[in-house]
């Protein structure tokens, strides 16, 4: 069942947490960074959580504002979730938390997450160039833009990319750590590259930048 707790407490710091406090809140605010969302897609980015978990928070955060429930248009008339504006303005915390806990020792076993690794591409990448990317990770497509200065994510087929990525998140984070590691990772078969492998070294290159 949803929970109504409270801590009780006038500080704006505990107010904030009896909206986004529960266990697993900010990690679905977390995959809601890089857009609308199904239920079945954040469902298995969360696999220690249980559906009837994940529906509560999603409850939970839609009945405080942060979250908004929608339809898609036809032909897909999925129903998605996504941040509010209200929601968003979660980003620059939930970003800054992860920051904070690169000091946290990783847990064996752990998972490693498509959204973990796609919002420290976007907040590490410095883009010198214009390209556009079709980015598959776990059977997921996105598609990753950059620009000089930025770079975009969003789910979804581009329409025409400069080059195609299949891999797996683990392989992806490993690889921007260390991209001089890509032409090995594609002859064991860790990464396929169709199209311009040169473009896919550059977008790994973009943190050195």
């Amino acid at each position: 069942m949803p929970t109504s707790r409270s801590y009780g407490d006038a500080c704006t710091i505990a107010r904030a947490l009896d909206v986004v406090g529960e266990r697993w809140a900010l990690l679905v605010v977390r995959e809601l960074l890089l857009g609308p969302q199904r239920f079945t897609d954040v469902r298995r980015a969360l696999p220690g959580a249980s559906a009837n978990l994940v529906t509560d928070r999603l409850r939970e955060l839609e009945g405080r504002g942060v979250v908004a429930r929608r339809k898609l248009p036809p032909p897909a008339a999925a129903t998605v979730y996504a941040l509010t504006a209200w929601g968003r303005e979660l980003e620059p915390i939930v970003l800054a938390l992860g920051a904070w806990g690169t000091r946290v020792p990783r847990p064996e076993s752990a998972e490693l997450g498509v959204t973990s690794v796609l919002l420290f591409l976007r907040g590490s990448a410095r883009p010198r160039d214009t390209a556009c990317y079709r980015v598959e990770l776990d059977s997921r497509v996105w598609t990753v833009r950059t620009e000089p200065g930025r770079l975009t994510v969003e789910p979804g087929e581009p329409g025409a990319p400069d080059a195609t990525i299949r891999t797996s998140p683990w392989t992806l984070n490993a690889l921007l750590e260390h991209p001089a590691g890509l032409d090995e990772a594609v002859d064991d078969g860790r990464i396929t590259i169709e199209g311009d492998r040169n473009a896919v070294r550059r977008l790994l290159r973009q943190r050195e930048s």
